[in-house]
């Protein structure tokens, strides 16, 4: 994909997945009362919001740190991308990021790693460190996917009754089948820069 900010709204949306979410936040808080689960879902998201920010600016230290390339990072993201939409496409019962624990959730498992999971981490770490200088359109790109992705979520009991099981269900292996296109996108402009350095 370009490295503009709607294609970074786009890929990060589609990373942080709300809609196929829904399920995990209802099962999550359905012990939570009714009047604190939105509380609830605007903190997650923040919180969301505040681990992706953090991989903004922390991320290419990060990276030099451990002493790796962008290109190992890109063929690295593209390998979490690629089983996360596996785990869309074919579902378990336990949903994409495992069964969350009882009680009133905080931080885990709907801020991380739900919403800000290894392949939001690794997009965000990525796109930082082809473009580092615009940081700032990365973190609007984040504040406009989270926002987006509180909105949907704070709906998720009334849109899975709308739209049922099985719609939500076919949208969120739809979205699986797209991360997967990109996955292998991202893993081929891996292997070629790798490829490139060897020539």
């Amino acid at each position: 994909m370009n490295d503009t900010f709607l294609s970074a709204v786009l890929l990060l949306f589609l990373v942080a997945d709300p809609f196929g979410n829904i399920p995990i936040f209802i099962a999550a808080l359905r012990d939570v009362p009714r009047e604190r689960r939105r509380r609830i879902i605007l903190r997650e998201c923040l919180i969301a919001f505040g681990v992706l920010t953090a991989f903004v600016f922390a991320g290419r230290p990060f990276l030099e740190m451990l002493g790796l390339s962008e290109t190992s990072l890109q063929i690295g993201g593209a390998v979490v991308l690629m089983l996360v939409a596996l785990r869309m496409v074919f579902p378990s019962p336990e949903g994409v990021y495992g069964t969350p624990p009882g009680g009133e959730p905080f931080i885990v498992p709907l801020a991380v790693p739900a919403l800000a999971g290894p392949s939001a981490l690794a997009t965000v770490m990525l796109l930082v460190s082809k473009n580092p200088a615009r940081w700032a359109e990365w973190v609007a790109a984040i504040a406009v996917v989270m926002a987006v992705s509180a909105l949907i979520l704070a709906s998720a009991e009334r849109l899975q009754r709308l739209l049922g099981e099985r719609v939500t269900g076919a949208f969120e292996r739809l979205v699986g089948l797209v991360l997967a296109a990109i996955a292998v996108e991202l893993f081929l402009r891996g292997v070629r820069a790798f490829v490139a350095t060897l020539a």
